[in-house]
This record gives structure tokens, C-alpha cells and sequence, in this order.
């Protein structure tokens, strides 16, 4: 007689209960992925079997349920079998689906075990840099400031105005003008701001025919009209072409660069109204601390700063394998690549890939489902207990064999 089929049993039985309970134990766990036991019979040259081993722990990689979430940190992945790609401080590559990240003193997106979210940087002009992926960092710096280049404005001019009769034009003078505007403030190169304001003068000869004049931080810009704009019998202008002046060449005295602004007109209209500006941008800011940032469905992070100006801060990358359950489970959420598993596909998430999209402010739950596991628990007490009953009636026959004289 041989014990071997019933300890076996008892070995593969108490297998699956570890399985079982690993499943029940992480039901709870972001990101985690069922997994079940495996088993193969084995026999050794004879028709009779000598029992049952493990063949294996096949992991569930469905998606589990999204969860909402208030941090925007928390993500999840969407309609798609990639894992965010993590690195160590050393540079070993992870792979998780547990997307509960927060920012370290540095900067760098990392996970509860400080592994490091990676994905691309950007590049001078401010889009993605592409290229290996590396590890995100946020920065800690504050935004530097853009001296301002352009300002874009759309003004009415009533034509219902007599020219003015009192000349020259005195911008401390309201009788020397028809209209003023600030289209200002604008910034310089240390980001400072100053304020600029545009002044209309109505030409009595030739008709439809503007002045127009400026100012920043109250003093003239110039020794003359920045240029003249003439409209049509409908009103609307017609030179210059562009619709642009030049502000010339503005040299100040607070250590920061000259500035050299151009303003665009275009769109101005000379009507029977009141007047009026309908349009006011300009593409210069002050310095700005970062205030809060996002992650977008296609990976982009984009950041919001105090001087109210968005900017690309780098965009996540996911990774996916031809056979997912030929990677290593390392613990703490976290997978590794084996030769198993083969190379990582690894690209930019997005509707409608293969990798999926992302959610920010939601998370992905356990794809444990709690009833079926209880079930299983049930059915594999059940096969543990009659393994054991065939290791007793084996002790039974060997006790009745000793017995016999």
C-alpha cells in the first residue's frame, strides 16, 4: 500500500486553499487579479496513478470594476490591457494596475512602495518629447515668466464722432480723443507687469480715418501715432492689411529686456455704436507657482498655475505583454517581465487602443468575485477532507496487515 495518492492530494487541496485565500484576502486590494490553482495528475510507468501535483497558478487579468475617487492622483485603465510602467530608483522596470500614486518631495509621480510612474517628458516647445519613457517628475519650480509679444484686441470706434477739435493728442487730455482702452497690463522678461492703454483720434480729412496712439505705465509710447487705420462705407477696416501695429522698441529701467510688442486690430469696426472693445488677449505672464494638475484619458498631464496658465507637464505611458500571466508577481502590486511573458508593447493610452484610456480621480477595483471564491473555499474544504479520509483508510489496511499472524 501507498500513501503517496492521498498526500498528494492533501498537498494539491491545501494548494488551492492558499490560492483561494490570497483571492479572498485581496478582495479588497486596488488593482489586484484573481488567480486559480492548476493541477495535473502523475503516474511513473504504471496504468495506476501515484496522485496530484500543481501545475501551475493562472492569474484572472480582467478588468475589475472602476471605482470613483476624490484625488485626482488616483487613476485607472479603461477598456485595455496595459499596466502603468514603473521604475525603481535603481532602474529596474515594475508593472502595475493599481493606479493610487502620490507626488514625493521631488517631484516624481510614485506608488505606496515609492516605485516611480514613467512616461515621456517635454521638449523645448513645450510638446511631448517622445523617446525612451522615464520617470515623470512634476515641478517643484515655479513657471518661468514670457515677456509679452503680442497683444489681440477688437475695438468698435462709433462713427457717429466728430474729430476732436483740441489738438495735439494729450492722453491726460480726454478733449484731444475720441476713445481709450488699457489693453494691458503686459510683462516683461522678469515677469513685472505694465500697464498699457491704446487711445483713438477720429481725422476730420480724409474721412473713415483713424489715429492711433499709446501708452505704458502713463508715459508715451513713441513721439507720434502708432499708425492710421481706415475703414470702409461699411464700416469695416481696411488698412492697414495686417490689422498690426508696432509699439516699437520699449526700453525699461527695472533690469529686464526691452520690449518689442506688436498689437493686432483685426476685426475693428467702425460703426454707428457706442464705443466698445469685444476682444482682449495677450500672450505674456508674471511667474506662477504650480497649483493643482491633471492626468487626461490619453496620458497627458497637463498643470494649472497661480498666474493662470496651463502647460503640458508630460504624458503616461502603458505597457502590455502578449501573455500576461507569464509575469513574475513581485508582491506590493507589482509585476515583473520574464522571458514568459514576452517584450512589453509600450505606447501612449487613448480611446480605443489595445492599451486603454485613462481615468483620473477613479481606481480600479479587485477583480475578485467574493461569492464564487466562498463557493470554491467550500469545495476545496471538501476535497482536503476526503484526501485525508484516503490517507486514513490507508492507515487503516496497513494497521489491519500488522495485525495479521
Amino acid at each position: 500500500m501507498a500513501f503517496s495518492q492521498g498526500i498528494s492530494g492533501l498537498g494539491v487541496a491545501a494548494a488551492n486553499l492558499d490560492v483561494i485565500g490570497n483571492n479572498i484576502a485581496n478582495s479588497g486590494t486596488v488593482g489586484f487579479k484573481s488567480a486559480a490553482a492548476t493541477f495535473q495528475d502523475v503516474y511513473a510507468g504504471s496504468r495506476v496513478g501515484l496522485g496530484a501535483s500543481v501545475s501551475g497558478v493562472t492569474q484572472n487579468f480582467s478588468q475589475g470594476v472602476t471605482q470613483s475617487s476624490s484625488r485626482p492622483l488616483d487613476v485607472a485603465i479603461l477598456n485595455g490591457d496595459g499596466f502603468f510602467r514603473l521604475t525603481s530608483a535603481t532602474g529596474e522596470v515594475m508593472y502595475s494596475r493599481n493606479g493610487q500614486f502620490t507626488r514625493d518631495k521631488d517631484g516624481y509621480i510614485v506608488n505606496a512602495s515609492g516605485l516611480r510612474l514613467t512616461g515621456f517628458g517635454v521638449n523645448a516647445n513645450g510638446g511631448v518629447s517622445g523617446g525612451t519613457p522615464a520617470a515623470i517628475q512634476i515641478p517643484t519650480t515655479p513657471m518661468t515668466p514670457k515677456a509679452t509679444t503680442s497683444i489681440d484686441a477688437e475695438f468698435n470706434l462709433d462713427a457717429r464722432k466728430a474729430a476732436p477739435t483740441k489738438t495735439p493728442f494729450n492722453p491726460a487730455d480726454s478733449d484731444t480723443f475720441n476713445y481709450s482702452n488699457a489693453v494691458g497690463p503686459i510683462y516683461d522678461s522678469l515677469g513685472n507687469p505694465h500697464d498699457v492703454s491704446v487711445y483713438f483720434v477720429k481725422s476730420a480729412t480724409p474721412a473713415n480715418t483713424w489715429s492711433m496712439y499709446g501708452t505704458i505705465d502713463g508715459a508715451a509710447i513713441g513721439a507720434g501715432a502708432l499708425g492710421t487705420m481706415t475703414f470702409d462705407a461699411a464700416g469695416k477696416m481696411t488698412a492697414p492689411a495686417s490689422g498690426q501695429f508696432s509699439l516699437g522698441t520699449i526700453n525699461l529701467t527695472n533690469g529686464a529686456a526691452a520690449l518689442t510688442p506688436t498689437i493686432d486690430i483685426s476685426g475693428t469696426t467702425q460703426f454707428g455704436a457706442a464705443n466698445a472693445m469685444s476682444k482682449l488677449g495677450q500672450d505674456g505672464y508674471r511667474s506662477g507657482e504650480l497649483t493643482s494638475f491633471s492626468i487626461n484619458a490619453d496620458g497627458t498631464i497637463t498643470g494649472k498655475f497661480s498666474n493662470e496658465q496651463t502647460k503640458l507637464l508630460g504624458q503616461v505611458v502603458l505597457s502590455s505583454f502578449a501573455n500576461p500571466n507569464g509575469l513574475e508577481p513581485k508582491g506590493n502590486n507589482v509585476w515583473a517581465e520574464t522571458q514568459a511573458s514576452g517584450n512589453p508593447l509600450t505606447g501612449t493610452p487613448g480611446e480605443g487602443t489595445k492599451l486603454g484610456s485613462l481615468q483620473s480621480g477613479a481606481l480600479e477595483a479587485s477583480n475578485v468575485d467574493l461569492t464564487s471564491e466562498l463557493v470554491n473555499l467550500i469545495v476545496a474544504q471538501r476535497n482536503y477532507q476526503a484526501n485525508a479520509q484516503t490517507v486514513k483508510t490507508q492507515d487503516q489496511v496497513m494497521q489491519t496487515l500488522m495485525n495479521i499472524r
